[in-house]
């Protein structure tokens, strides 16, 4: 893994998402940096998500004439580019001051799904005004209905492609970083974290000086959209509502009417049931580690749950991609794409937008390049034949 001892301390000296972490590291006071970075109790899941991938190999074919590759897929009835969704992730704003604009502008630029999340530091409609790509809402089940209600009417009038409800967040995982660093959005000054701020004054400056910090589609419902200092795992605890179920996925997907999809599906049962409800996709994901550690990686449950359901709904895997390979691997496994947070958050951290598109010019790069090395011109050429266990 990169880390400062190898000079990563521009835009230039990064070559992969490891370099943006550790220019972001550089760049962000401790606090923001460890929320982004860290994961739940001992961060074992967040450490397996990655490291699952290399549990198999990929064998490639040659003499396969592959001068022009398409590495393009549909997904949720939009053409993708890539392979590569944008996970969406809260409080952008708080990791470089251009935030979600950044983002749906890179991915726009590359042709990108790119989701919003309802904890978002820029408003539903700004984004879609603004963005012409295809774009999702990350919903979060809360205890008020009317701001249930109105995140969909933000949705829809904002003429968003897809309403993805998250369903691994019933309660806060124990994120014993955010604890030590004492962490909450808006960032509460204290003394232990006080000299990290004032360390980082280009970051200080901006949260300061530039557009007031606030969580946009919040804001004009519960005051944890403005001026008051909670915990991410405070604001799940108290604000949302424990009591959503099975029926409450249905009728919201019934309310919404558009493209829905459920994240943070695992189990095969699950899955099942999901594809019996008619959503049209899944993200098998752990919430990047953040919620239940000792929880499989989502790499290790895509084979059983693509053979259960693949056929009846398309299967997203999120979480822990950080190479080409990798989402070569989980493709050959039957995944309809891959999508990540922290392989683009590390980049925002690092450089706002010119960040953002470094890290998916370089991804796109490692995908094309491995699709060749690969023998492959297409993704649906992927199988399972081309990857081997290695144990």
């Amino acid at each position: 893994m990169s880390d400062l001892r190898y000079g990563v301390r521009r835009l230039s000296d990064c070559h992969k998402i490891d370099d943006f972490r550790a220019l972001a590291q550089r760049r962000l006071p401790f606090p923001v940096f460890h929320y982004i970075d860290g994961a739940a109790d001992d961060e074992r899941t967040k450490d397996r998500n990655t490291t699952a991938f290399e549990d198999v190999d990929l064998v490639p074919n040659v003499l396969a004439g592959v001068e022009h590759i398409d590495p393009s897929v549909t997904v949720l009835g939009k053409t993708s580019r890539l392979p590569l969704m944008l996970s969406p992730t809260a409080l952008q704003r708080l990791f470089h001051w251009q935030g979600e604009r950044a983002v749906a502008a890179a991915a726009e630029k590359f042709g990108l799904w790119f989701g919003i999340s309802s904890l978002a530091s820029v408003g539903i409609g700004e984004i879609g005004a603004n963005y012409t790509g295809p774009k999702m809402l990350q919903y979060y089940y809360h205890k008020d209905k009317g701001l249930n209600a109105a995140l969909l009417e933000k949705a829809r009038a904002a003429k968003f492609d897809a309403i993805t409800l998250t369903v691994d967040t019933i309660v806060g995982g124990n994120r014993e970083r955010c604890l030590r660093t004492g962490f909450t959005s808006p960032p509460r000054i204290t003394a232990a974290s006080a000299l990290s701020y004032a360390a980082k004054p280009r970051w200080t400056f901006d949260y300061l000086f530039r557009e007031k910090f606030e969580l946009s589609n919040l804001k004009d419902h519960v005051k944890e959209g403005s001026n008051f200092a909670l915990s991410v795992a405070e604001y799940f605890n108290s604000m949302l509502d424990q009591s959503m179920d099975w029926a409450a996925a249905e009728k919201l997907r019934d309310d919404w009417g558009g493209k829905f999809c459920l994240k943070g599906v695992m189990s095969v049962a699950d899955a099942r049931r999901a594809a019996d409800m008619g959503v049209d996709a899944i993200m098998i994901s752990n919430h990047g580690g953040r919620q239940l550690d000792g929880s499989r990686a989502p790499f290790d449950q895509l084979a059983e749950i693509v053979d259960a359901v693949g056929d009846r709904m398309e299967v997203i895997l999120d979480g822990g991609v950080r190479r080409g390979s990798h989402v070569l691997k989980a493709l050959s496994l039957g995944a309809t794409a891959v999508s990540g947070g922290r392989l683009y958050l590390y980049a925002l951290a690092a450089a706002g937008q010119a960040g953002v598109e470094r890290a998916l010019g370089l991804l796109e790069a490692e995908i094309v390049r491995d699709m060749k090395l690969m023998g492959v011109t297409r993704i649906d050429q992927l199988n399972r034949e081309n990857l081997r266990p290695r144990r």
